[in-house]
């Protein structure tokens, strides 16, 4: 079979995608390429302000334990804490699962390959030079007669808008059916010669700039990248437990097919915004939400999935760099376990499961909380009503809170400047304070915020400005009274004032 399904139709879909023994991996907005990271000097930071960031703990012993306290403070240069977020976490190392171990993404560099993979290249190559002389590949709208309606430029043969035997992009194009199959050369050519047999059938190109609606901008959306760089795809399963939406889109054959043109288009178009130069990025990260999903018995969802399954599997190979499940019910783990013996361990390397509590935690490990929509614990928005001075582009810090722990953010300013900040503790129930200690021992301290418990339905992400006109620190504390510990993630600008 195929390689995994870049874009998982429904839950029931998911565990079936990775189809193939090879590898991995906005709404529909443009798709920039991720901006470059921040180089920060030794004694540079990004915002170009000599800043100094405390992190300090202090434990609180619960009321039934006899008192007893501890402290650790740790200075970390601002640098350091948004290049390598995890240095501010718990030092406490945890063990990670098998189901987490990353897939490593094949070198689509020719230099990178194999001598072997090199031959396998290079024949593919030429049996797709000899159909296109041949004319193999002018194929018709219709099955009846795959050779009466000819291209204008039948030597001219494009996939994913895309000319074949062009540049080095037909090389990484060429490499996802090679690893489809296992680097069988035969069964390769077969492969993407019924894949540009049925691109012709289905009308692909004709399909991506048909308009179809936006009911189901909220079912599968793309926003942010991963830490690789990796566009990030989300898949809302929970959106279909709207009955009026979930008619609309399954209830007879002709609402199913749009459906599976909708979900082609998505994908087609969200492929042709990849980078598939040798060394670009050309796999996507997938992130399906199980929350609230339908269950197997809902046979319309499952007669839509098995038809959409079958087409990506066949036609759309090695485009998932991660399939990550978050919020994932019991009744899906079971059946990811009857289905488990029958795939690859390559297939299940690229799989991620997290349960409701662990969601925004196991994000983070692929994506920067920046990155990652405000609904699933990060600080993203798809709109600039919650802080205008935020972006995607602002790099953000996490901090592990452990439990019955107070734990305070020391930020050093050394010049006059308006401080903003933003920060959420993902799931709240603490309690968070911020004040500003002058350096100068014989001004007061400044209460910005006093101590305010904050509950799970308070606003996800808390703003702050802080005009300083003298030299100082910024402390930001949250208390964690709760048994569970909790993540903190903060980020902060300047803007210096005039002299």
């Amino acid at each position: 079979m195929a390689d995994e399904n870049p874009t998982t139709a429904a839950p029931e879909a998911a565990a079936l995608v990775q189809n193939s023994p090879p590898r991995s991996s906005t709404s529909e907005g443009t798709l920039e390429p991720p901006p470059p990271p921040v180089s920060v000097t030794e004694n540079e930071t990004p915002l170009s302000l000599p800043l100094i960031l405390t992190s300090k703990e202090t434990s609180i012993s619960p009321p039934s334990s006899p008192p007893s306290s501890t402290a650790a403070t740790t200075n970390t240069t601002l640098g350091e804490v948004i290049e390598q977020p995890e240095k501010t976490l718990s030092h406490d190392h945890k063990k990670i699962p098998q189901s987490m171990v990353s897939f490593k993404e094949e070198s689509n560099r020719i230099r990178d390959l194999s001598g072997l993979e090199k031959v396998s290249l290079d024949e593919l190559k030429q049996l797709v030079q000899e159909a296109i002389a041949n004319k193999d590949f002018a194929f018709s709208s219709t099955s009846e007669d795959p050779t009466s309606e000819i291209k204008s430029n039948p030597d001219e043969i494009s996939i994913w808008g895309i000319p074949l035997l062009k540049d080095d992009r037909t090389d990484v194009i060429l490499l996802k059916f090679l690893r489809a199959r296992d680097f069988k050369v035969k069964d390769s050519f077969t492969m993407l010669k019924n894949t540009l047999r049925w691109r012709k059938a289905f009308s692909i190109d004709a399909l991506v700039d048909e308009n179809l609606g936006d009911d189901l901008e909220k079912v599968v959306f793309m926003h942010g990248y991963d830490t690789e760089g990796h566009p990030v795809c989300y898949n809302v399963y929970g959106e279909f437990q709207n009955k009026e939406l979930y008619q609309k889109t399954f209830s007879d054959e002709e609402k199913r097919t749009r459906f599976l043109k909708w979900r082609i288009q998505f994908l087609e178009r969200s492929i042709r915004k990849l980078d598939f130069t040798p060394g670009g990025v050309n796999t996507i990260f997938q992130v399906s939400d199980l929350k609230n999903s339908p269950g197997p018995g809902k046979r319309e969802l499952r007669l839509a999935t098995k038809q959409a399954l079958q087409l990506l599997q066949d036609n759309y190979p090695e485009f998932v760099a991660k399939q990550v499940f978050i919020n994932v019910p019991w009744w899906y783990l079971a059946f990811y376990t009857m289905m488990s013996p029958f795939m690859t361990q390559r297939t299940k390397s690229k799989f991620v499961f997290a349960s409701p509590s662990r969601t925004s935690e196991t994000l983070f490990k692929y994506v920067s909380p920046e990155h990652v929509p405000i609904q699933y614990g990060g600080l993203s928005v798809d709109y600039c009503d919650c802080n205008p001075e935020f972006t995607i582009d602002d790099p953000a810090a996490v901090v592990t809170v452990k439990p019955c722990t107070k734990q305070t953010v020391e930020i050093i300013v050394n010049e006059r400047c308006n401080f903003v900040w933003e920060l959420r503790v993902v799931g709240w129930e603490v309690s968070y304070s911020a004040e500003y200690v002058p350096k100068n021992e014989n001004n007061y301290t400044i209460i910005i915020q006093k101590a305010r418990k904050i509950s799970a339905n308070d606003e996800p992400v808390i703003s702050h400005s802080f005009k300083i006109n003298e030299l100082g620190k910024i402390l930001l504390t949250i208390d964690n009274p709760t048994s569970k510990k909790k993540n903190l993630l903060y980020r902060f600008k300047v803007d210096p004032l005039d002299e």
